[in-house]
């Protein structure tokens, strides 16, 4: 397998103008790295010269192309449909365009079936305060921060009230999400997420919405353009990362994770494991945010891209479940290029 070579080094395409930062947040987030590269990343005429005439990719192909230097964001969002499964390399692009909108339709017709529930859902709007009390009874007072809509009666169905009561957290945590980039100075782009994020819920009571999930899902907002296409691709990601977000009242998803990058660090850096022991950091908590979301707030947006698509690429069945030695030895060649601005090979 090729190993990542991170591209720090000058020179390049200058790629953050694809996801701009708002100007008073400049200064706040951590500068990106990773520049595009002739003969390395993975460009559009390259990706488009992978398809046979009648739509087969070439998916060694590509991932080989990945491997070396990531994707060009001008096309990283079609590439990402491959990348987590959304669609098989194998399909035509006729088989790819039926499945496209069928999905679209069974998207549409789940969101209609929420928007029956909470009329906000598809407004353009969302809400930020509690729409029902915990015993279904309706809260009146929250009618205005909630874009002037409430709940008139009761909610007795325990699955409805269930997915009512976290919208307002949804809400919350959309508001949060990337909010130093230029995308989510507009409301509709918010909306969309906590539309996509609401849907995801209402489908999945067993696992419902946890924290965390707002970060896996705000890429595929920004990358794909149709609502249903990222729903999907949100979709395909939490299929290999729901058991992160899985907790209990006796355990963490993750802690299987924390549990062998205990066992890694202890291996291949003794001084360091034995320094976090010391500080009764030891069961390495900390990190449970970094291998819950995948790093995505330790790096600017567009390095934490490509810290996933070499994730993606390096995993046998092209998903985001990543080899947490994997995940653990690029991260540790990420933060040293971070470093020393010198290329990994």
């Amino acid at each position: 397998m090729i190993c990542c070579g991170f591209m720090w080094k000058s020179g390049g395409e200058d790629l953050q103008g694809f996801y701009p930062v708002r100007e008073e947040c400049v200064a706040d987030v951590p500068r990106t790295r990773f520049k595009s590269r002739a003969g390395k990343t993975l460009s559009a005429r390259k990706w488009h010269a992978a398809f046979t005439g009648d739509g087969h990719l070439d998916m060694e192909r590509v991932l080989r192309r990945i491997q070396r230097g990531g994707i060009h964001p001008s096309i990283k969002g079609e590439v990402w449909e491959f990348l987590l499964g959304a669609y098989d390399p194998d399909s035509t692009f006729e088989e790819r365009n039926k499945l496209r909108n069928h999905r679209r339709e069974q998207y549409y017709a789940w969101k209609e079936e929420c928007k029956n529930m909470v009329p906000l859902v598809g407004s353009g709007k969302f809400v930020t305060m509690a729409v029902v009390a915990e015993d279904g009874q309706p809260l009146e007072e929250s009618s205005v921060d909630n874009q002037e809509w409430v709940v008139k009666t009761a909610i007795t169905d325990k699955r409805v009230l269930q997915w009512m009561l976290v919208l307002s957290q949804i809400g919350l945590d959309v508001v949060r999400t990337d909010r130093y980039l230029c995308f989510y100075e507009s409301e509709s782009n918010q909306a969309r997420l906590w539309d996509i994020l609401s849907i995801y819920t209402w489908l999945n009571p067993d696992i419902g919405y946890v924290q965390g999930m707002n970060d896996i899902c705000s890429p595929m907002i920004i990358l794909l353009e149709d609502e249903a296409d990222a729903f999907w691709c949100f979709e395909r990601a939490m299929r290999r990362l729901r058991e992160n977000f899985r907790t209990t009242a006796t355990s963490m998803g993750v802690q299987t994770q924390l549990g062998m990058l205990s066992q890694v660090i202890k291996t291949v850096d003794p001084r360091l494991h034995q320094h976090l022991e010391d500080l009764d950091g030891g069961e390495y908590l900390f990190a449970i945010r970094m291998l819950m979301v995948l790093f995505r707030r330790e790096f600017s947006f567009l390095d934490a891209l490509y810290l996933w698509e070499n994730f993606v690429s390096a995993d046998v069945g092209y998903g985001i479940q990543s080899k947490q030695v994997c995940i653990i030895r690029r991260t540790t060649e990420h933060e040293q290029l971070l470093r020393t601005g010198s290329e990994v090979t």
